[in-house]
């Protein structure tokens, strides 16, 4: 299988979880860096998977490149591609299935844990995963509800209403507010290094580094069998 993966910040490209489950999967990942490279035409692959970062949905003056990926994702739903955002992905997604995104009602870093709802136990994507389920976080935007009628809240948290969202009937359509396939120590490490400035300007939060980096070591191996799982299980939708 091929994936496109879209990438929007240089340390924000895919996460050791995610890396790892792809070479178990046979998973070939093409990352395009969209702020400096244009965007293939995602028709020529198997799915699109587009990853976090700094920018939020309502920023295109200021990151030019969201014009061009909007209308791409809005020809991957229009064509019924798979598609599967995290995090800033997620809430790209989301806004082109007729969702709105905004503040989100705190600041949500760190680590949490995620709960599925009836849809989401429901869901292929989340078969044989137990309830709930630890989840990183790194965001200050969210999916707003109420959600369009044709969309599904697969989780939710105390940090965040939609942690995840499908579309009635296309599960294939997925989105994830966490990082977790970023999770992994030496990911954790670095964003806290490349984001300080915009930790340190967080108002409703103080992050603690090394509270962060201690709950990923605790949260590793859990999180990284949660992650091969979910890609395992979206992987067999595709097949």
């Amino acid at each position: 299988m091929n994936f496109l993966v879209l990438q929007h910040a240089p340390w924000e490209g895919p996460g050791q979880f995610l890396l790892a489950a792809a070479r178990k999967l046979k998973i070939r990942l093409q990352v395009t860096r969209v702020w400096q490279e244009a965007i293939p035409d995602p028709l020529n692959f198997d799915a699109l998977l587009i990853l976090g970062g700094g920018a939020n949905v309502d920023q295109e003056k200021q990151f030019p490149y969201l014009r061009e990926e909007k209308e791409v994702i809005r020809r991957v739903v229009a064509a019924d591609l798979p598609c599967l955002g995290i995090c800033l992905g997620h809430q790209l997604l989301a806004e082109a299935l007729g969702a709105r995104v905004g503040p989100n009602f705190c600041s949500s870093v760190g680590f949490v844990e995620g709960y599925l709802t009836s849809h989401g136990r429901q869901h292929p994507a989340f078969a044989g995963m137990k309830s709930p389920l630890p989840l990183f976080k790194w965001h200050g935007y969210t999916v707003l509800e109420p959600l369009p009628g044709h969309l599904q809240v697969l989780m939710t948290s105390d940090h965040c209403q939609v942690e995840a969202l499908s579309v009635a009937g296309r599960p294939h359509l997925l989105g994830l507010q966490s990082d977790n396939h970023a999770a992994d120590p030496r990911d954790v490490g670095l964003w806290l290094e490349q984001d300080r400035q915009w930790l340190a300007s967080l108002r409703d939060q103080r992050v603690d580094p090394s509270w962060v980096l201690a709950q990923s070591r605790r949260y590793r191996a859990a999180i990284a069998a949660d992650f091969q799982r979910l890609l395992g299980n979206y992987l067999r939708m595709l097949v």
